[in-house]
């Protein structure tokens, strides 16, 4: 991965992070960008395993869907753990 990949990378997972707070709830810049990190392999993985396509031409939104929607299970996840 070089520079760029990275920064839009982050960028969108930080979008997607935003995104899960603003549905489930929380809120922090750090705590943004660890959940739609980390949401967007939950959710790639999540989707994948249901055979689910989400039908969106624009390769960039389908990735902040994907993210968003595994960013909310992490999210979840984390409030049952804890």
């Amino acid at each position: 991965m070089d520079g760029r990949s990275i920064v839009i990378a982050l960028v969108m997972g930080l979008v997607a992070g935003w995104l899960a707070s603003w549905i489930v709830g929380g809120s922090g810049l750090v705590r943004y960008l660890i959940s739609g990190v980390l949401g967007s392999y939950v959710g790639s993985f999540l989707l994948a395993k249901a055979g689910i396509n989400l039908g969106i031409g624009n390769e960039y939104a389908r990735d902040i869907v994907t993210a968003t929607i595994g960013a909310i299970v992490v999210v979840l996840i984390a409030r049952f753990i804890s």
